[in-house]
């Protein structure tokens, strides 16, 4: 189908380069690309592509808009705060380009819709901040021979790459056999990231994306592109397909998606008393509690924070105890095991793992507040800042 006069005009600069031209425009409008999270990376590469003329973006994200997404999330703006994502991503890239066709799957995307989901697409793009999803998109992928776009961030650093093992390359397992433990690798939410990070990221793998459809250069497969922002720095690691691959390789065993938050070790269970009375994981109690622990003249509970010191400086609580989660296994003998220990965090799950780490050493009420500080300001003490 040719292109329209208004469609000539908007793409006129890449209609004249030779590697692109009409045909390479056609192929754009024809594809289908879907970004899975409308987050930090999500923004920059569905802006790109909607400006490029990709005909149709999927979007994956269940999340809503929080005003502290808008220092990097771009597709958003202040007057979207507290609406869906998808919704808020939709309104921009119309307006950027309303011959785009946008479809929202506002969902989380799972082992039990992953499949179908990816299926309708061309070409997948992760923008997620997680390892399960990271897995599970990569692993359903390569099920369906779907190239995938690989990009994350992480405070000043930033990496990329194309797996797409149908087409020669390697794979995410291929880099990244096994997810690290639970709670080693801080998220965005924990350990912070520069606000432009994911703006260059996102547009090297939108760049990938374009390639791809275009047929046109060298993409990054089998390279794994890393990126360091505070001396301005690009480096390359060679990544080679794992014959041993157990999704990739010459004898996979991954035949099917799997419970990817088991894969990754993440699963807690919220209720932690059994029915027996046994103990499933560490107790977790309300900041109602922690309040009046605190207030109570008699008690002899020590309060732990387990946020980076540059959480701390934003809000804390008097009388707490900071030790980072990640120093807790070198530190926790500067803790009484004998006296009741209440552990926060911002939002509770940092807090989960310190609790269950220190009833492995001994302490004998090791207790995470459910929430951490952010359901303090929001239940107990609404002048607390939120970040």
């Amino acid at each position: 189908m040719a292109l329209s006069n208004d469609e000539i005009r908007r793409y006129s600069r890449h209609l004249i380069l030779p590697q692109v031209g009409l045909a390479g425009q056609q192929k754009l409008r024809a594809a289908g690309v879907l970004v899975v999270g409308a987050g930090g990376l999500g923004s920059p590469i569905a802006l790109y592509l909607a400006a490029a003329g990709v005909g149709r973006l999927g979007l994956v994200d269940f999340d809503a808009v929080e005003l502290s997404n808008l220092q990097r999330q771009v597709l958003h703006g202040t007057p979207d705060e507290g609406r869906p994502k998808t919704a808020s991503a939709i309104d921009a890239l119309q307006r950027l380009n309303p011959h785009v066709e946008v479809i929202a799957h506002d969902t989380r995307l799972t082992a039990g819709n992953a499949m179908k989901i990816i299926a309708d697409y061309d070409v997948v793009v992760d923008g997620t901040d997680n390892f399960p999803t990271r897995y599970l998109t990569n692993d359903a992928c390569v099920l369906l021979r779907k190239p995938n776009v690989y990009g994350s961030i992480f405070r000043f650093e930033g990496q990329a790459s194309v797996f797409a093992p149908h087409l020669g390359g390697p794979c995410y397992r291929c880099l990244f056999p096994e997810p690290p433990p639970p709670g080693t690798v801080p998220t965005c939410a924990e350990g912070g990231v520069l606000g432009v990070l994911p703006g260059v990221i996102g547009c090297i793998q939108a760049t990938e994306i374009l390639k791809l459809i275009l047929g046109t250069g060298t993409p990054l497969m089998g390279r794994l592109l890393l990126y360091d922002a505070l001396d301005l720095r690009f480096r390359e690691i060679k990544v080679r397909r794992d014959p041993a691959c157990p999704i990739c390789g010459e004898s996979p065993t991954l035949t099917g998606l799997i419970d990817y938050e088991d894969f990754c070790g993440i699963k807690m269970n919220p209720n932690p008393q059994s029915a027996t009375g046994g103990n499933a994981g560490p107790t977790e109690v309300s900041v109602h509690d922690l309040r009046t622990a605190l207030n109570d003249p008699s008690a002899t509970v020590q309060v732990l924070d387990v946020r980076e010191p540059m959480e701390h400086q934003i809000v804390s609580l008097p009388g707490t105890t900071l030790i980072p989660l990640g120093e807790l296994p070198h530190r926790f003998e500067e803790l009484d095991p004998d006296r009741p220990c209440y552990v926060l965090c911002h939002h509770g799950i940092r807090s989960l793992r310190a609790a269950a780490f220190l009833a492995a050493q001994g302490f004998r009420d090791a207790r995470s507040v459910r929430g951490g500080i952010a359901a303090w300001a929001d239940e107990i003490d609404p002048s607390v800042p939120r970040y």
